[in-house]
């Protein structure tokens, strides 16, 4: 068994979860202006991308450049694709589309882990059972590494769509807004707060 092989059903049942669909949990942020430089690349990109249509081209075209101002910005690290094995034996092992350490150190994973970002070509439902997963095994990381941190927060998205989840003890808060690439500002204040309120 591997992340992917996870569905929000059994990820609900094996870790013993508490899902809370009704919270609204940001949209009263406040949103934040994006360089000229996303702005000029979403312009271009977003287009292309969404005509692509796969999970490559949004991740590539899209998502990727929303990280690299999150970056630019706030000194951390991601990374894209890696394996992110931390338990075998309950399935928490596979490649994660995106993680992303409050850790400059680009080189290698550091903890703590804050986030992982799963990317799907149109069904966000279908990736929350994943995303949940590796939210899961990014905690066990880092009590691992002796880096306990108060949340771990989880992005499901299709470069189009954005989803945000919050792991806080056995309770998993699914986002009951849905946020979309014509309003990065808001993207980008979500994603930056998730890594401010460590």
């Amino acid at each position: 068994m591997v992340y992917h092989d996870f569905t929000l059903k059994k990820v609900k049942a094996q870790f013993d979860l508490e899902l809370i669909e009704q919270t609204d949990l940001f949209s009263t942020l406040d949103e934040i202006e994006i360089s000229p430089l996303l702005a000029e690349l979403l312009t271009q990109n977003i287009p292309l991308a969404l005509a692509m249509g796969t999970e490559k081209a949004r991740a590539e075209l899209i998502i990727v450049n929303i990280f690299l101002e999150l970056k630019k910005r706030l000194n951390i690290s991601f990374f894209s694709g890696i394996d992110f094995t931390v338990d075998k034996s309950q399935g928490l092992n596979g490649f994660c589309d995106f993680l992303i350490s409050q850790s400059s150190e680009q080189l290698f994973l550091e903890a703590p882990v804050i986030a992982l970002v799963e990317a799907k070509n149109e069904k966000i439902v279908g990736g929350l059972g994943q995303c949940i997963a590796e939210m899961w095994a990014a905690r066990l990381y880092n009590q691992q590494e002796n880096q306990v941190i108060p949340y771990i927060y989880g992005v499901v998205t299709t470069g189009h769509a954005w989803k945000f989840l919050k792991l806080d003890g056995n309770k998993i808060y699914i986002d009951i807004e849905d946020y979309y690439i014509k309003n990065p500002q808001k993207i980008l204040a979500i994603l930056a707060y998730m890594i401010g309120t460590q």
